[in-house]
């Protein structure tokens, strides 16, 4: 299992720093590479549609091997994933969400929320980045 539980930690402990430093709270989500959930952290004043948002974030994420931002793109009317959420209604088209890759096979997925789109992703993607370094 890549997804530890002390690697989950360091991977909520990031999330938690970066949101700091930009000054917002947040939910943060991970799961593993079916989708199931392995950590779920509430930080502060989050806001409570985040509590619903970020888990369907982190399934969607490791599900679909995409960015959610990126599905959502493919679901729309014409595109290749249209109608997806219809078909699985865990399946969250809200940008957040990011796969996680370890020497090109899924590992899992995360999900961020509370914030404005490009702050969700800025930390999801520091998220990335210090799972990236961890697991090289």
């Amino acid at each position: 299992m890549i997804l530890t539980d002390e690697l989950c930690d360091k991977l909520c402990a990031a999330a938690q720093e970066k949101s700091k430093e930009i000054g917002i709270d947040i939910s943060f989500a991970i799961n593993d590479e079916n989708g199931l959930p392995r950590v779920y952290r509430r930080y502060g004043e989050a806001l409570v549609l985040s509590i619903t948002l970020v888990p369907g974030k982190a399934y969607t994420a490791a599900v679909t091997q995409c960015k959610t931002k990126d599905v959502a793109a493919c679901s729309a009317p014409g595109g290749s994933l249209m109608a997806i959420q219809t078909n699985d209604p865990k399946i969250t088209l809200v940008a957040g969400g990011y796969p996680l890759f370890v020497n090109g096979k899924i590992a899992g997925g995360i999900g961020v929320g509370g914030g404005t789109e490009e702050q969700d992703c800025m930390i999801a993607e520091y998220v990335v980045s210090v799972f990236n370094e961890m697991t090289k």
